[in-house]
């Protein structure tokens, strides 16, 4: 309790006596830490912090692991509560970005029974996520969970574009329509439909970019990353999903042989002379 309590305390020499504490050894009083920090039973140091306005708290602990690696040797860094379970859901979303493909590949392909459409749709996907990025981007907000969703989003919608124009190129073809006659013929026809919905879907998500009070910042980054890649997945794949379509149906479908035409059999009749 007191610094002369010190002086109670005895220890052996080297000759085996006891020595009190006071024959070698002074007490005071003096400033420390209030308390030892212990992380894993290992002395420690918890640094508190938050990221800048416009900055993702992912972009922040980057920087933090920056520093962190010029530390003298001996010294580690650990993350503990919600930046260590941000830390874990970041790792998986390749994972989940890859999963959400395998499961548009193949329910596109169970749907449709074919394997042209799925593959159709893996091509068109890239052109959707670029305008979601730059509409992100423009508006300055970070890379985080809610981009991450709205990408997911996009995935489906760009997956809905491609569907309504492969569906009616197939049918064409089943009718007996060449693949390019098809697909021109689906092109003009799907164009209004198309649109359409893709206009739709923009304005019901478009005042989720632009909405105000409290939850706005959560609305904005969803709606922004909903709207830029539906844009761009509309007006884009108008163009690129036939030129895919072609391409992929003349790589993947073999060619019928063409049979030479089979003359039909004739009967004939010769009258006979008397």
């Amino acid at each position: 309790m007191l610094p002369e309590d010190i002086n109670s305390w005895y220890v052996n020499n080297n000759n085996g006596q006891m020595v009190p504490f006071s024959a070698f050894s002074t007490a005071r009083w003096q400033y420390g830490s209030p308390r030892l920090e212990r992380y894993n039973g290992i002395p420690s140091v918890e640094l508190l912090g938050q990221a800048a306005p416009g900055i993702s708290t992912g972009e922040a602990m980057s920087e933090v692991e920056k520093i962190a690696v010029q530390l003298p040797p001996g010294i580690g860094y650990e993350w503990t509560g919600l930046s260590y379970e941000e830390r874990n859901a970041g790792a998986q979303a390749p994972a989940l970005y890859a999963i959400s493909l395998l499961v548009v590949f193949l329910s596109v392909a169970a749907l449709y029974e074919s394997w042209t459409i799925p593959f159709v749709n893996l091509l068109m996907l890239p052109l959707g996520l670029v305008g979601a990025v730059t509409a992100v981007k423009l508006r300055m907000f970070p890379n985080d969970v809610y981009l991450q969703i709205g990408l997911l989003t996009t995935v489906g919608l760009s997956t809905k574009n491609a569907i309504l124009i492969i569906q009616f190129i197939k049918e064409l073809m089943r009718q007996g329509h060449e693949l390019m006659e098809a697909t021109r013929m689906a092109v003009k026809i799907r164009l209004r439909p198309v649109i359409m919905t893709s206009l739709a879907f923009f304005f019901g998500t478009l005042p989720l970019a632009l909405t105000r009070g409290a939850g706005a910042a959560a609305q904005n980054a969803i709606g922004t990353a909903v709207t830029g890649g539906l844009l761009s997945a509309t007006f884009i794949d108008l163009i690129f999903i036939p030129f895919f379509f072609v391409l992929v149906s003349r790589l993947l479908v073999k060619k019928q042989p063409q049979h030479p035409p089979v003359e039909p059999d004739v009967l004939a009749i010769s009258p006979e002379v008397h």
